[in-house]
């Protein structure tokens, strides 16, 4: 993926500088969290939540109460990795071309684009919406309208996950967006009202699914018009994201979890479909295609 030598958004914080991060590890490291607290995060950890106060509820619920990872004291400033500051130049480039793309499409329409703004974390920060941790993947909060992001979630990604290259990484940020830009629209307020008058848990998870399938969409229609408007695309690069879509489907984790597939309990989408809804929005590149509240899925 081509990014060096496009602009760096001035919306990104990058607070990784600042000591104290702690937190707990992924599923199968040295973490503080009961068998409980492991199944609950190794199915929403990697995928890309909208309301992180909903999985912190869960882990205290689970835990008895408490933050859901360890504190530590806060430490004193330390210096960045080579590699931290270029997956930070690396983030601010993504970052800005989600920006150039998403204004141009809602003048389109007569509307102006707010653009959100990004925090880049180490372990654990604070949110509108509660605790920040590495843990939970990124998210974004609609309370003060930005993405959080530990750029050790791309190390994961790569590594475990098996979906390595800029490309994938570009995806999880422009997912995050896509929830930013359901906010702008009115459509986050309409689903969480909805999810909240379901008569169920399973057609509340069934909400959820279309929301977060939206956001592919809505990440593919970004890699689209971003590809016409800058040629950012080299080759195996379509091919990556698509690995990230299929690594963080429901039914994926889930298998890797070791337990079985129940297709009730989904929040986010299959691996299957995750992928057919980034390339709806990647093949189209408008943001009309995305309608995943109507019909099958």
């Amino acid at each position: 993926m081509r990014w060096d030598d496009f602009r760096r958004s001035e919306n990104v914080d990058d607070v990784r500088d600042q000591g104290g991060g702690g937190g707990f590890r992924f599923p199968g490291g040295g973490g503080g969290i009961g068998i409980g607290g492991l199944i609950v995060v190794g199915l929403v950890s990697w995928a890309f939540g909208i309301d992180p106060r909903l999985i912190l509820s869960g882990l205290e619920s689970i835990q008895g109460g408490g933050s859901g990872y360890e504190q530590q004291a806060p430490g004193q400033k330390r210096e960045l990795s080579q590699e931290e500051k270029k997956q930070g130049e690396f983030v601010g480039a993504v970052l800005a071309q989600t920006e150039d793309v998403w204004t141009e499409l809602f003048k389109a329409t007569g509307q102006q684009y707010r653009q959100p703004r990004l925090t880049l974390f180490s372990g654990q920060t604070r949110s509108a919406c509660g605790r920040a941790a590495a843990q939970m993947g990124p998210f974004y909060c609609p309370d003060d309208q930005r993405v959080y992001l530990d750029t050790e979630f791309f190390d994961e990604l790569s590594q475990k996950f098996r979906a390595p290259g800029d490309f994938a990484r570009a995806y999880v940020i422009a997912h995050e967006v896509g929830h930013h830009v359901q906010n702008q629209l009115g459509i986050m307020a309409k689903t969480m009202q909805a999810r909240e008058r379901a008569n169920s848990e399973e057609e509340a998870n069934a909400i959820s699914v279309r929301v977060e399938l939206q956001a592919d969409c809505f990440a593919g229609v970004w890699a689209n018009r971003a590809q016409a408007r800058f040629n950012i695309i080299e080759a195996g690069d379509v091919d990556s994201a698509l690995r990230a879509a299929t690594a963080i489907g429901d039914d994926t984790l889930q298998k890797r979890m070791g337990g079985a597939v129940v297709p009730d309990s989904f929040t986010h989408g299959s691996s299957a479909q995750r992928v057919k809804w980034f390339k709806t929005g990647f093949q189209s590149g408008d943001p009309k295609s995305c309608n995943t509240f109507s019909g099958s899925l």
